[in-house]
């Protein structure tokens, strides 16, 4: 296939994995994340099994982050932000195809560290198929509303503090239906489709919505 949208996403894939890529950074995140929380509140089994999910959430949302301030930067370093707007394809179709290799290298690596993570939080087998099934629905969610923050302040030269006071509010509505999901696998109040069907919900929203935000915000940063 010619397509340049493909070329782009297999580029950003390329480069992830020469510069070491954002997977083992992010993982590594999370399990130093995981790993220091019983030292926090304790070794309680109880209390850890409890709010595992949360803290699990907690820490794939941070450790998606941590890449994301040189989404658009380094285009922007090297000049291939102006052939983004220059190109056949609309802008918007190339912040989508960057969201998708970061998820690619960031997002799916963290959904498949945690099944193994939550072990170290006492975790039983229904709680982390729950975590692991929210996560693969809802970081999506957390990559694509993180490309508008990305965008917003890909002009900074240190925005990756500025990003996250961007971010972290819009990403609240995720972790929430995120935890309240997981939480509902392992019994509740509340049925574990409802809130999985809205996170499903915002993770469409954010796809259908967050591509056109982050490219208006990166036609203002190049005016």
């Amino acid at each position: 296939m010619n397509s340049p949208l493909l070329a782009l996403f297999l580029r950003d894939l390329r480069v992830a994995r020469r510069i070491g890529g954002s997977a083992t950074m992010g993982v590594v995140f999370f399990l130093v994340m995981v790993s220091i929380v019983p030292f926090a509140i304790g070794p309680d089994p109880n209390l850890l099994a409890r709010i595992g999910p949360a803290i699990l959430w907690i820490a794939a949302l941070l450790a998606s982050l941590l890449c994301l301030d040189r989404l658009f930067q380094a285009d922007l370093e090297d000049g291939s932000l102006d052939l983004f707007h220059l190109g056949r394809a609309p802008l918007e179709l190339a912040v989508l195809a960057k969201c998708a290799a970061h998820w690619v290298t960031t997002g799916l690596p963290l959904t498949l560290a945690a099944p193994f993570l939550g072990l170290m939080l006492q975790q039983e087998e229904t709680a982390l198929a729950a975590v692991t099934l929210t996560l693969l629905a809802g970081t999506p969610a957390l990559t694509l509303i993180g490309a508008i923050g990305a965008a917003a302040t890909v002009t900074l030269r240190r925005g990756g503090l500025l990003m996250a006071l961007l971010v972290l509010p819009l990403t609240i509505p995720v972790l929430i239906f995120g935890v309240s999901a997981a939480e509902a696998a392992t019994g509740g109040t509340v049925s574990f489709a409802a809130p999985f069907a809205i996170l499903c919900a915002i993770s469409l929203g954010a796809l259908a919505l967050c591509p056109f935000a982050a490219a208006a915000a990166l036609r203002s940063a190049g005016e």
